[in-house]
């Protein structure tokens, strides 16, 4: 079993900066891969943004620019930084964790991005 915990969330003013951080913990062998996604109110969920055990990085168009993917895999965490938030940015953001074959997820954690 996989348990991940994420942290950072909460409310920023629109063009601030906000820290996500994710912390695997348990029965973990070899990470294939660890992001995030996003549930915007109302709407479905998105990726966000996710790395690979090699590094390379995948965003969705409208962060790129703005959100940076990390992880630490002494740690088994996964970072999210996130700059010049805009208001669509409000969400339930979710991190995932895939070691095949199958994927975790965390429970969510609120950003707000409201003046």
């Amino acid at each position: 079993q996989v348990q991940l915990v994420e942290s950072g969330g909460g409310l920023v003013q629109p063009g601030g900066s906000l820290r996500l951080s994710c912390a695997a913990s348990g029965s973990i062998s070899s990470i294939d891969v660890m992001g995030w996604y996003r549930q915007p109110p109302g709407k479905q969920r998105e990726l966000v943004a996710q790395i690979s055990s090699g590094g390379s990085t995948v965003y969705t168009d409208s962060v790129k620019g703005r959100f940076t993917i990390s992880r630490a895999d002494a740690k088994n965490t996964v970072y999210l930084e996130m700059a010049s938030l805009k208001p669509e940015d409000t969400a339930v953001y979710y991190c995932h964790l895939y070691m095949a074959p199958t994927y975790y997820w965390g429970q969510g954690t609120q950003v707000t991005v409201s003046s």
